[in-house]
């Protein structure tokens, strides 16, 4: 479920791109400081959004430096340094791997899994140690999770929750400091974009688990019936595409009634990112007439 929150690159300025690279190589760096190489190499976008936002909702100005990278060593670039929410942010990239190689190995026993999970033990348990309270929710969701799925849950909306109140708990970890009204906006914030990750990552996910024979809520759901994966997903198309919206929609009103650092960058990502990324795998496989596209922005909400 990592790969869906990203900016939308040609709309940003370009202050706003270095920036948002100087906070990707922050998490970057700080995960191979505290974890070790190989870490590094389980960096995704949705950990960098967490320290970004988290960085900007608590008004944490980014201390930057210039310092080359191994995948560059020659040529330096900004890096975000010494910000206790990019530390967060590396911390739960690690754990949240971690339980995924785990789910990984559970369902699918692949050696590589096994292997890259022994790999992440130690950072894990490093990571967990120092976020007992993140790490407790994220284990108490996965485990609801995986009763859901053991059950065959047939609706998206419940298969959903638990992962919509993880990144809800996880935000409002890295806000313990905020006023009360800016918690609340967090957590409407965090619950749904959880929601819209888990629900666009079960829509993404279609043909690879009807092929695998895994798990997924839409399947049981829509009663796929060995029909076609391209005339399956255009059925139920019209549904998700309306649940997408509506928790983007949701999501893009808490950021407007937000007070914070950077929020063109973070209006960029949810009000254009996200609903690029909504729009490429809603219609990765429909052509004219079939393909509706989304429209998300501060006027829609």
């Amino acid at each position: 479920m990592f790969g869906y929150i990203m900016p939308e690159k040609p709309e940003l300025k370009m202050k706003e791109y270095d920036l948002f690279r100087a906070y990707y190589c922050g998490v970057c760096k700080s995960m191979g400081r505290s974890f070790g190489l190989a870490s590094r190499f389980a960096l995704n976008y949705e950990a960098v959004f967490l320290g970004l936002l988290l960085a900007a909702v608590n008004k944490e100005r980014p201390i930057l430096k210039k310092e080359a990278c191994i995948a560059n060593p020659i040529k330096k670039k900004l890096i975000v340094k010494n910000n206790k929410y990019v530390d967060f942010a590396a911390d739960i990239n690690v754990i949240l791997t971690y339980y995924k190689l785990i789910d990984n190995w559970n369902d699918e026993k692949n050696a590589a899994s096994l292997g890259a999970k022994l790999l992440m033990q130690g950072g894990y348990k490093k990571a967990s140690e120092r976020n007992p309270m993140s790490d407790n929710a994220i284990k108490e969701s996965l485990s609801k999770l995986s009763r859901l799925e053991e059950d065959k849950c047939s609706s998206i909306d419940a298969a959903a929750e638990p992962f919509a109140e993880m990144i809800k708990q996880i935000l409002l970890v890295g806000c313990q400091d905020c006023d009360k009204d800016t918690l609340r906006t967090m957590e409407w914030l965090g619950y749904n974009i959880g929601k819209w990750i888990y629900t666009i990552d079960a829509y993404d996910d279609i043909e690879k688990d009807i092929k695998s024979g895994s798990y997924n809520p839409l399947l049981l759901q829509y009663n796929y019936r060995d029909e076609g994966v391209e005339e399956f997903k255009n059925r139920i198309k019209p549904d998700i595409e309306r649940d997408l919206i509506y928790t983007l929609s949701q999501a893009a009103g808490s950021i407007e009634l937000l007070d914070m650092y950077h929020k063109s960058i973070i209006e960029n990502i949810v009000y254009l990112g996200m609903e690029s990324k909504t729009n490429n795998i809603l219609c990765s496989q429909c052509t004219g007439h079939n393909c509706r596209g989304v429209e998300i922005n501060e006027k829609s909400v």
